[in-house]
Order: C-alpha cells, then sequence, then structure tokens
C-alpha cells in the first residue's frame, strides 16, 4: 500500500538489479518458447496441453513457456512498489519488450485476424459484413476457428490500419511485422502520456511507468502478440493528458474528445473513459458544457473516420459477436455455468449463460453510472462545490459547475489539482476494471486496460496487480486458453470468488456508512 500523496518505498539497487535480469531471461524464455512452439502461421490448431507436450519439442516449450512466465511475473511484482527511477522503468521495459518483440506472434492468434480483416477491406469487401472464411482472404487458415466466420469487431480506424499493414507488407509475414509496429507505436505513445500524467496526480513516474509498461501482460500480449488493445490505450491516455493539460479550454476539449473517439474505434470499450474525461477537463467551467466539447470531438471523430472508411457504423453490429466464445474467466459466464451445471444435476437445461450475461450487462451500466456520480460529488465536495450547499452546485447559467480553487484535496497532502485528477483517473479505471469483470469475454489481454490509469491514481496496488499477474499464466504460446480445459472447476472457482466478495463487501457496509 502506497499512502496517498507520500513518496512510494524505493527498492534497493542489488534487488532492482536482481529483478531487472531476471525479467530479461524470463522474456527471452518467453521469445524461446515462441519460436518452439508460438502462434506461426503453420501451428496446429485446437491443441491441447497434453498435445502440445507430446509434440516434438514440446516439453521444452511448455518448460520455457512456464518458468520465462514466472521469472517476467516475479521481477515485475518484486517492484510493485515502484523502480528505483524514472529512467530505470523505461529502460527495464524496454529490455524486456525486446525478445519479445524479435519473436513470432505469442498467446493468441488474434493478429491473424486483423491481418485477414484488414486483406477484407484492402480488397473491396466490407469486413462488417462477412467473416474472413467468406472474404476470400488467403491467409483464412492462420485464424482461430472461432472467429473465421464472424465479422470484425473492431472500428474503422483499426480497419483501415490493418489495411494499411496488408498493403505496405504484402505478404502475412510483412503484413504481421507491421501490425505489431503499430502496436509499439501505440505503446510508445503511452510511454509518453505517462510522465505529464504522473505529475499532474502526484504519483511517482517510476511506479507508474513499472506498473503500466512493464506488465508482463504488456510485453506477452500487446508486444508480441501484437493486439490492438496497445492503440487504444495510447489514444486513451493522450486524450486524457490533453484535457487535464489545458482544462475548461473548448480547443483542447474538442482535440481530446477527438483522440478518446479515435481510441473508441479502434476499440469500443474505451467509451467508458469518456464521461470521466469531461471531469477532468471542467476547471471552472459546467461540467455539462465541459462534456458537451467533448463529446463534440468525439462524435466528429467517429462521424469522419466512419466516413473516410466508407463502411459508416456497420462496425457497430459486429461488437455483438464478441461473445461468441464461453469461458470461466468472463465472471458472468461462469455464474452462468454453475447454474447450467446445477440444472443439469436435477435434470434441467435453464440455458443460464445468456441470461448471466444479459444481467451483467445491466449491472454494468448501473455501476458506470454509479462510478460517475461518485467521483463527480467527490471531486465537486472537495473543489468547494458541495460544500456550500446545492446553491454552490450551480454556476451563473445554471449548469453544474466544478470551482478552480480546491478547500482540500482528495487524497491527502496532495495539491488541489492532483487530487482532482487522481480522483477523476481513478474514477475512469475502476470503470474500465468493472467493465473487464462484467463483460461476456474476457482475454488476459483485457486486463492490461486499466492498468495505467490505476498506476496513476490507485493507492493501494496488490488487488489490481495480482489478478493482472495471474492473468499471464492463462494462455500458452500458441494461444491456448488454457479457461477451455477448466471449465467446471474454473466456473466454481469463479463464482466462489464472487460470493466470498460480495460477503465480505455485506459484512464491512456498516462499518463504511459510519465514516465520516
Amino acid at each position: 500500500m502506497t499512502t496517498p500523496g507520500a513518496p512510494s518505498p524505493v527498492p534497493g539497487l542489488l534487488a532492482a538489479r536482481f529483478a531487472r535480469y531476471a525479467g530479461l531471461v524470463g522474456a527471452v524464455l518467453l521469445a524461446v518458447a515462441g519460436y518452439l512452439g508460438g502462434a506461426l502461421p503453420d501451428a496446429p490448431l485446437n491443441v491441447t496441453p497434453v498435445s502440445i507436450w507430446r509434440a516434438p519439442g514440446g516439453a521444452a516449450t511448455l518448460a520455457c513457456w512456464l518458468v520465462g512466465t514466472a521469472l517476467l511475473v516475479g521481477a515485475w511484482w518484486s517492484l510493485r512498489a515502484g523502480a528505483p527511477s524514472s529512467r530505470w522503468a523505461y529502460v527495464t521495459a524496454g529490455l524486456w519488450a525486446l525478445p519479445l518483440l524479435l519473436a513470432p506472434p505469442l498467446g493468441s492468434r488474434d493478429v491473424y485476424s486483423y491481418a485477414c480483416q484488414g486483406w477484407t477491406y484492402a480488397h473491396g469487401v466490407d469486413p462488417y459484413a462477412v467473416g474472413v472464411a467468406a472474404s476470400g482472404c488467403p491467409w483464412g487458415e492462420t485464424v482461430a476457428p472461432i472467429w473465421r466466420d464472424t465479422p470484425a469487431p473492431y472500428g474503422p480506424v483499426f480497419v483501415l490500419l490493418a489495411a494499411l499493414a496488408v498493403t505496405v507488407g504484402g505478404g502475412l509475414t510483412g503484413t504481421v511485422v507491421l501490425l505489431r509496429v503499430i502496436a509499439v507505436a501505440g505503446l510508445l505513445l503511452a510511454a509518453l502520456c505517462l510522465p505529464p500524467l504522473a505529475r499532474a496526480t502526484g504519483v511517482p513516474t517510476r511506479r507508474a511507468a513499472w506498473l503500466a509498461l512493464a506488465a508482463p501482460l504488456v510485453g506477452v500480449h500487446l508486444v508480441g502478440g501484437a493486439h490492438n488493445d496497445a492503440v487504444m490505450l495510447g489514444l486513451l491516455l493522450c486524450g486524457l493528458l490533453v484535457a487535464v493539460r489545458w482544462p475548461g479550454r473548448p480547443p483542447a476539449l474538442l482535440l481530446a474528445g477527438a483522440l478518446l473517439g479515435l481510441a473508441v474505434t479502434v476499440k469500443a470499450s474505451a467509451i467508458v473513459v469518456v464521461p470521466f474525461a469531461a471531469l477532468v477537463g471542467a476547471s471552472g467551467r459546467t461540467v455539462f458544457r465541459s462534456g458537451a466539447w467533448l463529446g463534440g470531438g468525439l462524435l466528429g471523430a467517429l462521424l469522419v473516420a466512419s466516413a473516410l472508411s466508407g463502411l459508416g457504423f456497420g462496425w457497430v453490429g459486429g461488437l455483438t459477436r464478441s461473445g461468441d466464445s464461453e469461458q470461466w474467466t468472463s465472471l458472468p459466464t461462469a455464474v452462468g455455468f454453475v447454474v447450467d451445471y446445477a440444472g443439469a444435476v436435477v435434470g434441467r437445461d435453464p440455458q443460464a449463460v445468456p441470461v448471466a450475461r444479459a444481467i451483467a450487462l445491466v449491472l454494468l451500466a448501473v455501476v458506470l453510472v454509479a462510478l460517475w456520480w461518485r467521483t463527480w460529488r467527490r471531486v465537486a465536495a472537495d473543489l468547494g462545490g458541495l460544500a456550500a450547499g446545492s446553491g454552490g452546485l450551480l454556476d451563473a447559467s445554471g449548469g453544474l459547475a466544478v470551482g478552480r480553487d480546491a478547500l482540500s484535496a482528495i487524497s491527502g497532502g496532495l495539491p488541489a489539482g492532483a487530487a482532482r485528477c487522481r480522483a477523476v483517473l481513478h474514477g475512469a479505471g475502476l470503470a474500465l476494471v468493472a467493465t473487464v469483470v462484467l463483460s461476456p469475454v474476457f482475454h488476459p489481454w483485457y486486463a492490461t486496460w486499466p492498468l495505467a490509469l490505476l498506476a496513476l491514481s490507485a493507492a493501494r496496488t496488490t488487488w489490481f496487480v495480482l489478478p493482472a499477474a495471474v492473468a499471464a499464466f492463462l494462455a500458452l504460446p500458441d494461444g491456448t486458453n488454457l479457461a477451455r480445459f477448466t471449465k467446471a472447476p474454473g466456473a466454481l472457482a469463479m463464482t466462489v470468488l464472487l460470493l466470498f466478495l460480495l460477503l465480505r463487501m455485506w459484512r464491512h457496509a456498516p462499518e463504511r456508512s459510519l465514516r465520516p
């Protein structure tokens, strides 16, 4: 735990040096595992851990992957309170990423889906109307079978980027290389935005950079797997930085909204951050007015991207097919599995998974609204809005106002501006956590979505670092998801964990209600 406003402990140089090189050895082992049995184009599909073990070099593949993951996770975990310095964190994250940058695709076959979706668009076919199998993509057999018949679930900006990679790269290898370059560019953009955001929130950059950039999930899945989440995160942080640096200025809010809109047109999950960006960009103006400028920039980006691609808003329909995969790693899916298992015991087939997922999406909407409202009340109260009574919430135009001067910081010892920024980014991070937890599908790289925002704002780190560390073990180098082989025990464990957390929250609710 880190006390808000207080510097986090600096690790000893010897321990830090040991962690750096242990992690580097781990990254090299993961790269070796990638060459031995990664997500290569001609790798066998629908394999099991047993079939991988029995294949030539299979034992070495699994050993390198498991030992490498353990070393990388252990090194990252050991410095979760912060690296010795910001420069040290960036250099180490770069060292760890280098072997993974040179490795074949790791942990997922999604990069081949990207390639085929880009090929589909580049050859005049609507990727939101047909799957890659029907599009005539020459690399269709490299795509995981479950995704061959599904339309593209990504926004038009990423489809354009994938088409550019296909056009410039030529063949499959060149396309995959360029898609990885695009992912790394997204990470570099995020890395550039972290220091000014860390200064704005009063969090040491050495902690924020370490947690957000050196995470094993980032190296393996965003660099090695070339996932488009990296591009979304880079645009997301850049949009938030613009809103933080120039609050209350319409041109800056328009630009921030446009950047957030571009993030949404890469991956739609970024939309949950937008309402929080309106709070951080208010500064003396009404929240509604700032939100209007921000929303104008976002809407403009959506319209321009959809028009330039010529695809309109067909990509919105593709989002409904992202739930075709059913694994216990999604909390609502796990609960649905357990209900189905219980029904089977008494001879029933409840078909509870779709119901559980629908309930979770409704709950997600409620949670997102509650998080925004709590964040707004907290910010307004500490900036003097709520302290003056309901009348203090209104400015001359009758809108909801957030004043420039603060009476007290949200987190002890922080300047007023840093307190507000930290509270808003924390709310946005929690919104992404809720989106990950309550979504119908969970893949390990989804855990990277809230990492940067929580690294920039959370006082306690273990609660989000630990799940990210565990998620690093869920996939094998060829993209095989271990959740497929642990369906019943995993669903039961996830449901028990949910019941435990609900019971814990219920038992501690009276204590929270008594706090001043």
